[in-house]
C-alpha cells in the first residue's frame, strides 16, 4: 500500500510540474482572446470556467482581451429556478458582466493581433454561439465565431474549447 501511494504522489507531482512548465513560458507576455457567450451557465458562459481561464492566464502573464457577439440571447433563464423568463437580453451586454465592462464585439476580433483563442463552456456556447442545443449535430455556428475559429486554426495558433464549447470545434473544424 505504501508503494502505491508513493508512486501516485510521484505521478501527480510529475504531471503538475509538466503542466506548469508547458503553459508558463508560452503564455508570458502573450495576447489571449477569450470569447464569451453571455453570463450564467444555463443561458450564457459558465462563470466558473471563464473565471478559471482568466485566473490561469493572469497567473502565467498573459494579456487577456474578451469578446462576445453582439446578438440577441437565445433565451433568458432564471438561475434560481431553472425556468425560462420572458425578457430578452443581448449576449455582448451580458458578457460584459464577466468582463467588468471591458469587452469588445466579436466581429472586431482579428487573429493577427492575438496568440491564442479560448472559448469557455456554458450553455451559451450551445445556444448563443451555435444552435447545438436545439439542432444537435446539424447545428449552425454563429458566423463571427466560425470566422474567428477558422482564422486562428489556419494561423496555427492554439485554440482552447472548454466543456460544451467543443461542439463548435467539431462543427467548424470537423470536416
Amino acid at each position: 500500500m505504501l508503494i502505491r501511494v508513493t508512486k501516485l504522489k510521484t505521478v501527480v507531482t510529475q504531471i503538475s510540474r509538466i503542466k506548469f512548465l508547458s503553459t508558463s513560458p508560452y503564455l508570458r507576455n502573450k495576447k489571449a482572446a477569450l470569447v464569451l457567450s453571455g453570463s450564467g451557465v444555463y443561458d450564457g458562459t459558465e462563470i466558473h470556467e471563464a473565471s478559471a481561464c482568466l485566473v490561469h492566464l493572469s497567473r502565467h502573464g498573459a494579456d487577456v482581451s474578451m469578446f462576445a457577439p453582439d446578438v440577441k440571447q437565445f433565451h433568458v433563464i432564471d438561475h434560481t429556478k431553472g425556468a425560462e423568463m420572458t425578457e430578452e437580453r443581448n449576449v455582448l451586454v451580458e458578457s460584459a458582466r464577466i468582463a467588468r465592462g471591458n469587452i469588445d464585439n466579436l466581429s472586431d476580433l482579428s487573429a493577427d493581433k492575438f496568440d491564442c483563442l479560448i472559448i469557455p463552456g456554458g450553455f451559451g456556447a450551445a445556444k448563443n454561439l451555435s444552435t447545438f442545443a436545439t439542432e444537435g449535430v446539424q447545428c449552425r455556428v454563429n458566423s463571427a465565431v466560425e470566422r474567428v475559429v477558422r482564422l486562428f486554426h489556419s494561423s496555427n495558433k492554439p485554440i482552447a474549447f472548454c466543456c460544451i464549447s467543443s461542439v463548435i470545434a467539431a462543427k467548424v473544424l470537423g470536416q
